[in-house]
């Protein structure tokens, strides 16, 4: 969620950013809400400070005139009356703020300077590595999977329905070392530490890494415990230090973690959904950096690096490409994507 300080100091800034992401056009009522609900909880905060300070004040002078054998009555009453006041008004700061924040959840982030304007097609090609195999009669995975017996849809889809797959020999084990490379290149550096951490999480950790409330339809979740399948290891390693202050000291400090990653995928459709490629449940092994904010696009930078170091190590043609802020995801302030070849 977008610091309600933004909303205060750099309105123009967030409405150009929206404009940027194409997507001011409905999100421009809800920002002059924003903006209004800001100026009244500052106003309201003034008003509960100003009746405080009464408040303490007529108490200070109620204990003066008792030590004084003086009448107080007057000065008792009028304390309890400001008292009532401030819960009422410390009631409507408290509306006013759930209000604000209901909308700033689902104002997307501010994206970088260097972020392209527009939607997809204003995406760019960063760079481009190997040379794509298109000549060689190359099959796609689903083909080769399905003939060498490494996926199995048919009894997948019997244990669990569509969208899920059965690995199986050498594929189960091609899946298995692939994870631990992953993991024991990103750990043997020091720049990482791997964590294994829970597949189920609360409600706030998704609304902390900005998966809820827009997301809520694209996630698996147990309605009696209000807890949410992981759509990637991302929220339970950014939730790690979560309403935490860290020394600046750790800074920066480096995740790694693998887990089965759960999306329902809402909506999906055509050709992408052959395969492996937009399952409901997948493996991955996410990265993720702890920084200062000055020092985000550098750490970004390292982290595409590793990255790429891995494909280029198995000698995967892929292609860095930097998304448009239109295309960059809700909760992102830059995206790149890694695209690697693939027949099909």
């Amino acid at each position: 969620m977008l610091d309600r300080k933004i909303v205060r100091e750099r309105p123009g800034e967030l409405r150009e950013a929206m404009q940027r992401r194409g997507a001011l056009g409905g999100l421009a009522v809800p920002l002059h809400r924003c903006e209004e609900l800001e100026r009244e909880r500052r106003l309201l905060i003034q008003a509960v400070d100003e009746r405080k300070a009464a408040r303490n004040a007529a108490s200070l002078e109620v204990a003066r005139r008792k030590r004084a054998r003086e009448d107080a009555d007057a000065l008792i009453i009028e304390a309890r009356s400001l008292g009532v006041e401030i819960d009422r008004i410390e009631s409507e700061l408290g509306a006013a703020e759930a209000e604000l924040d209901g909308i700033l959840l689902v104002v997307p982030n501010i994206t970088l300077g260097d972020v392209p304007e527009g939607g997809e097609e204003a995406n760019v090609i960063v760079r481009t590595w190997g040379n794509p195999r298109a000549s060689d009669g190359v099959r796609p995975h689903w083909e080769t999977g399905a003939a060498l017996g490494w996926f199995d849809g048919d009894r997948a889809s019997k244990i669990s329905g569509s969208g899920f797959t059965v690995y199986r020999g050498a594929g189960a084990s091609l899946v298995r070392s692939l994870l631990n490379f992953f993991l024991d290149t990103h750990t043997a550096g020091g720049e990482y530490e791997e964590v294994w951490p829970p597949v189920l999480v609360n409600r706030a950790s998704m609304t902390a890494t900005g998966q809820l409330p827009k997301f809520e339809d694209d996630a698996y979740r147990i309605e009696t415990d209000d807890l949410f399948l992981v759509p990637t290891a991302e929220v339970p390693i950014t939730n790690l230090y979560r309403d935490e202050i860290l020394d600046a000291v750790f800074l920066p400090k480096g995740f790694c973690a693998y887990t089965p990653c759960f999306r329902r995928e809402a909506g999906s459709a055509g050709k992408d959904t052959r395969g492996i490629q937009r399952m409901h449940q997948f493996d991955k092994v996410e990265l993720v950096r702890y920084c200062a904010p000055e020092e985000s696009n550098a750490q970004l930078e390292l982290m595409l690096g590793h990255a790429e170091a891995l494909l280029q190590r198995l000698e995967l043609p892929y292609r860095v490409k930097l998304l448009a802020a239109g295309d960059t995801g809700f909760a992102s302030a830059k995206t790149y994507d890694l695209e690697v070849w693939a027949a099909g």
